[in-house]
Order: C-alpha cells, then structure tokens, then sequence
C-alpha cells in the first residue's frame, strides 16, 4: 500500500499547527507535509516532526504576498530575483527539517499576459534553481493545479508539466502528480498515472469533488492506490483534503485501506 502524509495545513485544522503533529502521529501517519513553514523557526518544526517521529515529505517554496493572491513566483516574468531568494530560503528550511522535494508554485498569469513568456520565465528559472538544489540533495517538482481552485494559474495540464519538465533538462526536476486538480481537468486517472510515472516524484489526493476524504466522491482510490503499488511508486502521497467532519472522525479510509 502506499505511504500516506497528512497534509497538516489542510488536516487536524481542529488542532493548534504545532500540535497537529502529534496528531497526525497519533492517527497513524508516518509522515506531513503542509503548505509554508516560514511562520516558524527551521529547528522549532524540526523538533515537532523529531518528537512525534514522523518525516517532511514535501513543502513549497514562497508563493510571494498570498494575501495579495499572489500563488508562485516561478512562471512570473520579472520576479525572477525573488524567485531565486525564495529557494533559497526553501533551501535553508529543508536542510533542517530533512525534506528531499520542494514545490516550486508557479503563479497565476495576469489576465493582459503572455503564456508564452510565462512558459519560458519558469524553465529558464527552474534550469538556474535546480544546480543549486542538487547541491543541497533536493528536487524541484512542479504541480499542474486547476482553474476552479486558482483561477488564473499557469500550469493545468500533466502534459503541460512534461513538456517544460523535458525542456528544463535537468533529473532533478520532476512532477507533483494531485490526482484531485488532474482529475477536474483531464480525468483518466489511472492511465494518465501510468503516463507520468516516470517523472512523478510526489502525489497527492483527495476527493473529488469538495476535496474531502478520498472515499467521498466519483474517484475510485482503491483502484489507484493498488495501481500504484503495480507501477512500483515509493514517494509519498500526501493527503492534501479538507475533512468534510473532524480529521479523526473522518479517517476510515485510511484504516480501511490497511485492513
């Protein structure tokens, strides 16, 4: 079965952030990952995923001014500096807290601009970020996420992800493959799974549509989950679901699906 990570931004919302470790511990996960550590001191979260003996798998690089509806800076012309700055500062974070992939957010295009340049702002950034990523062990990944959730974003198609994957050239540099933002937009779940395998270096899930637990909804997850065991995938798949109750309460599936 594959190894599940709680989405602590999205999950145990019951729950402080700092003690929504020990929950998701607690509950059976092995591992988190969440959307910003950059509220809280490196060494303040690492002591959290330490106590609760839980790993990092995954989160983004600043996505700018959020309050400002600002979603990434990758594909943005112009802000190529403060791109640069924020993997960094991605960087620093991820050397403390023992993370391998990093999200690198793409932006929202405006509504006068060009998709081209937006195409060729993000591979000439991810091809100047990824050396220094490699340094540091770490690899960049790119998530295709859809129009309804961030209207506006750049990057909505695995195909999309693929090509500029293939163009930027570089092995670390790779797919955050969400079945929920692939499923809006293409369907074909499993077939489109076996397509991108080769290139997948994180997934996530949740049901669709209302993004809840992943057994509410028209997508059949047991199907998926024993797909990926066939296809060998070891990454984790992180559970980026908002619970339609409590987490707890809401968590059957999990249960079920290693019973």
């Amino acid at each position: 079965m594959p190894n599940f990570a709680a989405n602590i931004s999205m999950m145990f919302k019951e729950y402080d952030f700092l003690d929504r470790f020990a929950a998701a511990s607690k509950s059976g996960f092995k591992a988190v990952e969440f959307l910003f550590p950059y509220d809280y001191e490196p060494a303040v979260l690492k002591e959290k995923l330490t106590s609760s003996n839980l790993d990092l798998a995954l989160f983004n690089i600043s996505p700018g001014d959020w309050e400002k509806n600002e979603r990434g800076l990758g594909s943005i012309p112009g802000r190529e500096d403060d791109f640069e700055k924020a993997v960094e500062r991605a960087l620093e974070y991820a050397d403390v807290l023992g993370n391998t992939h990093i999200h690198a957010m793409s932006g929202i295009v405006p509504e006068q601009g060009n998709p081209k340049n937006h195409r060729n702002t993000l591979i000439e950034n991810l091809k100047r970020a990824a050396p220094v990523a490699e340094k540091h062990g770490k690899v960049l990944i790119i998530e295709p996420i859809n129009t309804r959730d961030i209207p506006g974003y750049f990057l909505n198609y695995q195909s999309q992800a693929r090509s500029i994957i293939e163009d930027v050239g570089c092995q670390n540099v790779k797919l955050q493959f969400d079945l929920y933002h692939c499923q809006i937009m293409e369907g074909d779940l499993a077939i489109q799974m076996e397509r991108l395998i080769d290139i997948c270096a994180h997934m996530q899930i949740a049901g669709t549509p209302g993004r809840h637990e992943p057994n509410i909804g028209e997508v059949n997850y047991p199907y998926l989950f024993q797909l990926m065991d066939k296809l060998g995938y070891t990454g984790w798949v992180g559970c980026e679901y908002r619970p339609k109750g409590t987490t707890e309460e809401g968590l059957s599936w999990l249960h079920e699906t290693f019973s």
